[in-house]
């Protein structure tokens, strides 16, 4: 998979791009990362990239032209181009699962009072990662690449995610490891019994018992 990232911060996805999982799949090439600023494909002087909003208003509005230049200079028949907006579809698992059967992913972070709007008309995807307000696109952006890759083969073992909360619709069941007893609060006997079945049964009565408890909304949907 190939990821391109157009912001005006490039400098904040620096030490992400090299830590944890994410790092490990980039030195290992299963996934190739591009952080592009935006104002590199900007005409205007100075690599001006926003304006007032016509109308008024308060807030800068990022232009189009760069935008433009910067999605046709990268854009190919195997692309989506996904912007980030609070306007955008609410993200879940399982848009995370059909972005990572895509071959090349554009990202488009924006900043300061939001898009021109005519922007829009060449983005195939908007998403937003919650009903809240943040300064710019970059750490929604974030969210995506890292629920992404880490769903590419090979990146982590299959089995890690298939079982992780969301999947079915279920929270994840708890997880335990040394030591067996800690400040009296002690392991189930059960994960200790070596019977997987009982095991595979107490984790999904578990699932469900903590998904009624703390998001009973995924139940209903489900």
């Amino acid at each position: 998979m190939k990821i391109d990232i157009l912001t005006l911060f490039p400098s904040m996805f620096d030490a992400f791009l090299k830590t944890s999982i994410i790092g490990r799949a980039v030195a290992n090439k299963q996934v190739v990362i591009n952080v592009h600023n935006i104002r590199d494909y900007s005409p205007y002087p100075r690599g001006q990239v926003d304006d007032y909003g016509y109308g008024g208003g308060r807030g800068m509005v990022l232009m189009p032209e760069p935008i433009f230049n910067a999605i046709e200079a990268l854009k190919t028949k195997e692309s989506l181009v996904i912007m980030m907006t609070p306007q955008g579809i609410p993200y879940q698992q399982k848009k995370a699962y059909e972005l990572s059967k895509e071959k090349h992913l554009i990202i488009i972070c924006g900043h300061y009072e939001g898009f021109d709007e005519r922007i829009r008309s060449i983005v195939d995807l908007e998403i937003s990662i919650g009903d809240y307000i943040l300064t710019g696109g970059e750490i929604p952006s974030m969210v995506i690449v890292d629920s992404v890759v880490r769903l590419l083969d090979g990146v982590i073992e299959k089995e890690s995610h298939l079982n992780e909360s969301f999947n079915n619709s279920l929270l994840d069941y708890p997880v335990y490891t040394k030591p067996q007893e800690f400040r009296g609060m002690k392991v189930p006997d059960v994960l200790l019994s070596g019977h997987h079945e009982n095991i595979k049964k107490w984790r999904k009565e578990q699932a469900l018992k903590k998904t009624r408890e703390k998001r009973p909304d995924l139940l209903e949907k489900s």
